[in-house]
């Protein structure tokens, strides 16, 4: 019997949006799936790094989000790994990112699929680009934090 994955396990993180922009909110939004893409999510075949959230008619849709679908999968069903999502969230939130994201510079990104009580969601971000400079702050962060990490190692053998 296969094992069961843990219920509030994470299921993909969107490594490059802390790269490439700034968050102002993060929200969690449900999503309506298939049952293969289900499946194909507890065996972790999905990549989110290049997704992206759009408003459409005031609904949120995720684009991008490729979800791998089994060898198993039923015969009679034809999965398509890029179909787009879409998400699910309170109707005054979405009115208050539909606003945010129209001035300039603001968008959704997808920040990471997780499990909470049974069902599968999304977390997104309201979040701003990052400018060239500051990705390479980044960078520099990330290195100077190794560094200390390595000499606190180093220290304590």
């Amino acid at each position: 019997m296969a094992k069961k994955p843990d219920p509030t396990a994470r299921i993909a993180d969107n490594k490059k949006a802390a790269y490439n922009y700034f968050f102002e909110e993060r929200h969690e939004a449900g999503m309506v799936l298939y049952g293969w893409e289900v499946k194909a999510l507890r065996e972790g075949k999905v990549q989110l790094t290049d997704g992206y959230v759009i408003i459409r008619e005031g609904e949120l849709f995720l684009l991008g989000c490729q979800i791998n679908p089994l060898k198993t999968a039923s015969t009679h069903v034809n999965p398509d790994a890029i179909r787009t999502k879409k998400l699910l969230l309170k109707k005054n939130d979405i009115e208050h990112l539909i606003i945010k994201v129209e001035q300039k510079g603001y968008t959704l990104v997808p920040l990471n699929l997780h499990w909470k009580n049974g069902y599968v969601k999304c977390e997104i971000a309201l979040a701003k680009g990052k400018a060239e400079h500051d990705k390479r702050d980044t960078i520099k962060d990330r290195e100077g934090k190794r560094e200390v990490e390595r000499a606190m190692k180093s220290r304590n053998r």
